[in-house]
């Protein structure tokens, strides 16, 4: 709806980035020059902080502290993951979501984060509208798994990439420094999309990534990685170097680390917590071979890793945060803010909107037609894709050496 006057209300869910805080920047700076934004809030903790009635007021904040969002990973405001049930079998949270936004007269609500976070922004969205409370709901779109449908990348994504490529980089040139033999299997994020491991790819562009590369679209068998290891020392000079997806999954659908380790815990939306099937699979080649294995999990350090950025990644993110809240005051509700890649020889960027039900759920995995080599390898056509992504360092504030990163005040909003 066009022309609504009140106030703004941002949350961040899921899996922080090291560029989720641009987003933020984004929608912080562009909502408070708006004459048809009364009030900025950020919410503690995702939309248990609306529900607690815990959110900052940004104005209070200061400008310098906003800007240095842009380059501060992990999520500024505090993240959460938190599943609203239908609205048809639990509508308490609704209902306690409708009185906050009353009581401080909110008109514009802005979720930032992925696949789960979009499908809560979508049942947001319709329940306004079916109680009549005009409101303009935006999805800001956030994951470093690259996943979600609708947009050509997502932000994070080129960022914690570059981190993994310039990782398997470094790792390959010191694990091939002895002339005895060594195995490496190194663990990436993606539990049913293989985009940030495929992201060895960029390494072996350069002529130090890794021998084998495993995406969890393509069923995976221990027995077959144990013989491609094999292969590979004995063409290699008794070196090997496997990227291997979290996220793998034998032909029956089973999670690795689960089919071989133990069934781990569940996060509030059930899906199963990763990690761990480096360390398993090094365990059975070592087993097989007798050679040195060592397992490296590149963890939180692939969506924290800020001073590896892709200066691109963290433009485009804070753009969108500005296109969000530019959308929103526009009229436009019930949508998420997508990237297109314009047309032509030369990289560039265009924003456009997808309908919130589309992006919700909808998981948009590798072409099977980039994996290549019998499910171990990637094609040069996600480098075309993937490379323009990664570009430019980013301008980090230091102090000391080290990091500056933002600090804000975190001044708690009351009924004005």
């Amino acid at each position: 709806m066009k022309g609504l006057k009140g106030a703004l209300m941002f949350a961040q869910s899921g899996g922080p980035t090291s560029v989720i805080n641009a987003s933020a920047a984004g929608v912080f700076i562009e909502g408070l020059k708006s004459e048809m934004i009364t009030e900025v809030y950020g919410a503690a903790h995702g939309i248990r902080g609306i529900l607690n009635e815990e959110f900052y007021d940004i104005s209070k904040e200061d400008m310098e502290e906003l800007l240095l969002l842009k380059n501060t990973p992990s999520s500024a405001l505090g993240s959460v993951r938190y599943k609203l049930k239908d609205a048809s079998v639990d509508d308490t949270d609704y209902k306690r979501l409708l009185e906050v936004f009353k009581k401080y007269n909110v008109r514009y609500f802005f979720y930032n984060g992925g696949n789960d976070s979009m499908d809560t922004c979508n049942k947001i969205s319709k329940y306004m509208a079916k109680s009549g409370y005009e409101m303009n709901v935006i999805g800001v779109p956030k994951t470093i798994d690259n996943d979600l449908f609708g947009t050509d990348h997502c932000p994070g994504f080129a960022s914690a990439a570059k981190y993994i490529a310039t990782s398997i980089m470094e790792i390959n040139l010191d694990a091939k420094v002895y002339d005895t033999p060594m195995i490496c299997v190194i663990e990436v994020m993606g539990r049913n999309a293989g985009w940030l491991t495929a992201a060895a790819q960029l390494a072996n562009a350069k002529g130090l990534g890794a021998d084998l590369i495993y995406l969890p679209e393509v069923a995976f068998d221990v027995n077959k990685f144990v013989a491609d290891v094999k292969d590979v020392m004995a063409k290699n000079n008794n070196k090997c170097i496997a990227v291997v997806s979290e996220g793998i999954k034998n032909a029956d659908g089973v999670l690795v680390c689960e089919a071989l380790g133990e069934a781990g815990a569940r996060d509030s939306f059930g899906h199963a917590q990763l990690g761990g099937v480096a360390a398993t699979l090094s365990n059975i080649v070592k087993a097989e071979t007798g050679s040195k294995v060592r397992a490296i999990e590149l963890s939180l350090m692939q969506r924290c890793a800020a001073h590896c950025a892709s200066a691109t990644d963290v433009e485009e993110t804070f753009e969108a945060g500005k296109q969000a809240v530019r959308a929103a005051v526009n009229g436009e509700t019930d949508k998420m803010v997508c990237y297109a890649r314009a047309e032509g020889e030369e990289y560039k960027c265009e924003y456009k909107l997808l309908p919130l039900e589309l992006a919700a759920n909808t998981e948009k995995t590798v072409p099977m037609e980039w994996i290549i080599n019998n499910g171990t390898g990637i094609s040069d056509e996600f480098v075309k894709y993937a490379l323009p992504l990664i570009q430019g360092e980013v301008n980090m504030k230091k102090e000391d050496g080290l990091p500056r990163f933002a600090k804000l005040k975190k001044v708690l909003a009351t009924k004005k």
